[in-house]
This record gives C-alpha cells, sequence and structure tokens, in this order.
C-alpha cells in the first residue's frame, strides 16, 4: 500500500493507523499548493479530489476519506483491536466519534488555515471550536481514550486534529484532559514514527 500524505495534515491520521497495524506501506509527500507529488507526479493523476489522505492498496485501487480509509485499515488487523466489531455498540461510538471529529472540528479548523476566510469566518470558526472541544475534552477526563479503555482510530484522527491548534492560536489550556491526551497519544511508538517520517518529530 501507499499513502499519500502531507506533514501534519489529516493524513497523518491514517498514517498512525497503517503503523499501529504493522502494514508494510510506503509513504509519497504531496505539496498541496501545486498538487505535485514528491516524485514530480501530477497528485490530481492519482485522486481527483485534490486532497489528502489517498491510500493506494496493493490491488491498485484509490481509496480517499481519512475515516473511511481508517476504518478499512483496522478491518484488514482485527486482532489490533482498532476498531470494535461489526455490529457492536461500540464501534458505533468509535464512528460517531469519527464523524463528530470530522464534521465538527476538523471543518471548524479548516478556515483558520484559509487566507482567503473573512475575519468573520474566523471568528465563527473559533466560536464553534470553543463550543466543541468541551465535548472531547469531558470524555477523555475520565477515561484514557474516547471509547473504552483501548487505542482506536478515533483517537488517531483526535489527536491529528488537536495537533492544529498551536498552528493557527487556538489556546487548549481551558481543557487541560485534551493536553494530557495529545501527550498520551504521542507517545505510542507508531505516533513517534509517523511524526518522524513526516519531518515532525521535535528534538
Amino acid at each position: 500500500m501507499k499513502l499519500y500524505y502531507s506533514p501534519g495534515a489529516c493524513s497523518l491520521s491514517p498514517h498512525i493507523v497503517l503503523r499501529e497495524a504493522g502494514f508494510d506501506f510506503s509513504i509519497e509527500r504531496v505539496n498541496l499548493r501545486d498538487r505535485q507529488t514528491e516524485s514530480g507526479q501530477d497528485f490530481a493523476e492519482i485522486n481527483p479530489k485534490g486532497y489528502v489522505p489517498a491510500l493506494v492498496l496493493d490491488n491498485g485501487e484509490l481509496l480517499t476519506e481519512g475515516p473511511a480509509i481508517v476504518q478499512y485499515l483496522a478491518d484488514q488487523a482485527p486482532e489490533k483491536g482498532l476498531l470494535p466489531p461489526v455490529g457492536t455498540l461500540e464501534r458505533a461510538r468509535v464512528q460517531e466519534w469519527l464523524t463528530f471529529i470530522g464534521t465538527e472540528l476538523h471543518k471548524s479548523f479548516s478556515p483558520l488555515f484559509n487566507p482567503a476566510a473573512t475575519p468573520e469566518m474566523q471568528e465563527a470558526a473559533r466560536a464553534m471550536l470553543a463550543r466543541r472541544l468541551p465535548v472531547a475534552a469531558a470524555a477523555v477526563a475520565s477515561r484514557p481514550y474516547l471509547v473504552g479503555e483501548g487505542f482506536t482510530v478515533a483517537d488517531a484522527y483526535l489527536f491529528v486534529v488537536l495537533g492544529w491548534a498551536p498552528m493557527v492560536k487556538v489556546d487548549l489550556a481551558a481543557w487541560p484532559s485534551l493536553a494530557e491526551f495529545s501527550a498520551r497519544i504521542a507517545a505510542r511508538p507508531s505516533v513517534q514514527a509517523a511524526l518522524e517520517a513526516e519531518g515532525l518529530k521535535k528534538g
């Protein structure tokens, strides 16, 4: 498998999951400004959507959209426990969090990275984050992970999204449980390996 990524973008989530699951895979960086891959290929020829993540499977098929990718990967390595079994409430809880992170947190951060966003749009995004981040903070204040006692694909996604806060000056100090969660996830070997591979590891 081959993952097309941009350092620190939402593609970091499936990158972490690939390492958690122990797959044999390669990665290739994408410059999202000029839509060129590290090897000089037009990224639009690989993924017509034009954004990461994009995962090329061993059979040559393309899979896009982070939540879909991480669930597919988890199902290929069920013994790793990254996603509860089909039909269980616990699985629905993980999917619930993936949806919340994607639609309420990820999308609220997006205007803060967009130079074309008006001050009003950015202010609205910050206000939304101020309403939504406490939901995640409350969830991880009483347990180590979002669902149950084990790491799942939803934790990888939340970790990545929270990592954007310092870049756009979103202060998470009001929710110390989020900082504790991020530190806990960052300590995982798979996360450290992914950060290093993307040139994001500090120190």
